[in-house]
């Protein structure tokens, strides 16, 4: 389990863009679970929408990836890489669905699998839920 320190660590991410509150499972190479708590003080909500809050998608999509480069970055860590001077980027984002909004109250996990992974480039099957209930997918 990583808490947000030990995120920050491995990640460049930090507020207000730190989309990931802990990291509770890793499998090197295979598979990461997170979560954020989503809360109404969270400056999105100011704009999106006032009166009816609603968690951004495309946030949803960054914390998944946040999610995925932890798993990428504490991978090559394990295996002896030097991860300091690291950077991930996204190259793609494809069969992106959003099936449920997000609103404050509800704890967003992420559950990041690798599809593939060579040369750097990771392939990932990512899910966040609330509830155990599927919110948002995508192959990142």
């Amino acid at each position: 389990m990583l808490d947000i320190t030990e995120i920050e660590a491995i990640i460049p991410h930090r507020y207000p863009f730190l989309l990931v509150d802990r990291v509770t499972e890793l499998d090197k190479g295979i598979y990461a679970q997170g979560y954020k708590n989503i809360s109404i003080s969270d400056a999105v909500f100011q704009g999106h929408f006032p009166g009816h809050p609603v968690y951004p998608g495309v946030l949803i999509i960054e914390g998944l990836a946040q999610t995925g480069g932890v798993l990428a970055f504490w991978s090559a860590k394990e295996e002896g890489v030097d991860i300091s001077q690291k950077v991930v980027y996204f190259m793609s984002i494809d069969k992106a669905k959003f099936r449920s909004p997000v609103k404050p109250g509800d704890q967003l996990v992420y559950k990041v699998n690798v599809l593939n992974q060579k040369r750097g480039v990771w392939v990932l099957d990512a899910k966040a839920y609330v509830d155990d209930k599927l919110v948002c997918e995508a192959e990142l």
